[in-house]
């Protein structure tokens, strides 16, 4: 990734896109770096679909500005920036074969032939590709194959920024997995600028440099991975990044937070406002351990249990709240149901939300 001292690729300043009354994107700044592989992840609805199109030039902005290398780029149309998207779709040609796919942008071009085959050739392999493809129609490839192919035209056409639209979204898991990874190493050798759009966690943890995390139109929180995982700014994002223990809490009048559904009492964190008296205690599932009886914060008994390949969950139940543990599953720990357990966790560890 490019150094964070690095003047930006692309920046966007102030930018509303407005569809009658009906705000898709409100007031987003942010900047992204040369050689970045830079994700905006959101729930349905958040505004990344809107955001990606107005990077790309399909959409104009309402209101602000986008810039590329310092440069005012709202009205220049798609067909004449120096990017390139790939679709969820793939759009690609089905009466062509793989090789006459990847050349299309050069052939747009008037690239002469001999220098189309060769660039074809190196941006298959660069995608993955074995040189025999380049003649092979692409109706007879797989959805991952597919996959390549596109990345490959993206690739052919030599953009400055590539984006891509939920790529991976109707590919099934294994080969997604496979993929993730996939593209992560071609960015990097590459040394392209990736803006990328999805609504997986896994995808945008998996592949980002930094993750833009929208909600109703607007950036919650931009950060790298483990920023954003680590230290979320809010309750949504800690939400959206994981599976997590959502608690009520509230202050009292000496100044502690009272968890009532765990009978907790914690010191409020100095951090945090004198003046909110209610909010929320979150705790994700890892951060919860097993403690030996009279250690433990918290009692309940076992109710379920969850592997998950090399980790192991257990849902445990204190009154009538629900909690979830995590650990890993060669640990020596290991539950039964029904079982009456203590939980402990470090307060520090925790994360506080005050409304």
């Amino acid at each position: 990734m490019a150094e964070a001292t690095s003047a930006p690729i692309l920046t966007l300043r102030q930018i509303d896109k407005f569809f009658g009354d009906i705000n898709a994107v409100e007031r987003v700044s942010l900047e992204i770096q040369e050689g970045e592989f830079f994700t905006v992840v959101g729930p349905s609805g958040s505004g990344k679909t809107t955001l990606i199109r107005l990077l790309v030039g399909m959409d104009k902005p309402t209101n602000g500005d986008i810039l590329l290398r310092g440069k005012r780029i709202n009205d220049v149309p798609a067909n004449r920036r120096p990017t390139c998207m790939v679709f969820q779709s793939l759009a690609l040609f089905p009466h062509m074969t793989v090789g006459q796919n990847v050349e299309y942008p050069l052939k747009c071009r008037n690239r002469p032939k001999p220098e189309r085959r060769e660039r074809a050739l190196a941006c298959l392999k660069v995608a993955h590709l074995p040189e025999s493809y380049y003649d092979r129609p692409v109706t007879q490839c797989s959805g991952g194959e597919r996959q390549r192919v596109a990345l490959a035209r993206a690739l052919a056409f030599d953009p400055e920024i590539l984006f891509f639209d939920e790529p991976l979204s109707a590919i099934d898991f294994r080969l997604r997995k496979t993929l993730e990874k996939e593209l992560k190493d071609i960015q990097r050798e590459t040394g392209k600028t990736f803006v990328y759009i999805t609504h997986s966690l896994e995808e945008a943890m998996v592949m980002s440099d930094r993750i833009a995390v929208m909600r109703n139109g607007r950036i919650a929180q931009i950060g790298t991975p483990r920023e954003i995982y680590t230290s979320p700014n809010s309750r949504f994002v800690s939400e959206f990044m994981g599976e997590v223990n959502t608690l009520p809490v509230v202050v009292d009048d000496s100044g502690e937070v009272v968890c009532e559904s765990l009978n907790l009492r914690l010191p409020l964190p100095a951090s945090l406002p004198r003046d909110k008296r209610s909010g929320s205690l979150v705790i994700r599932p890892e951060d919860l351990r097993f403690a030996r009886d009279g250690e433990g914060l918290i009692r309940g008994t076992v109710f379920n249990e969850y592997l998950l390949g090399s980790r192991v969950q257990y849902q445990i139940r204190v009154g009538a709240t629900t909690l979830l543990v995590e650990q890993l599953r060669d640990t020596d720990t290991a539950m039964l149901r029904d079982q009456s357990v203590a939980l402990t966790f470090t307060p520090t560890e925790s994360m506080l939300f005050l409304e």
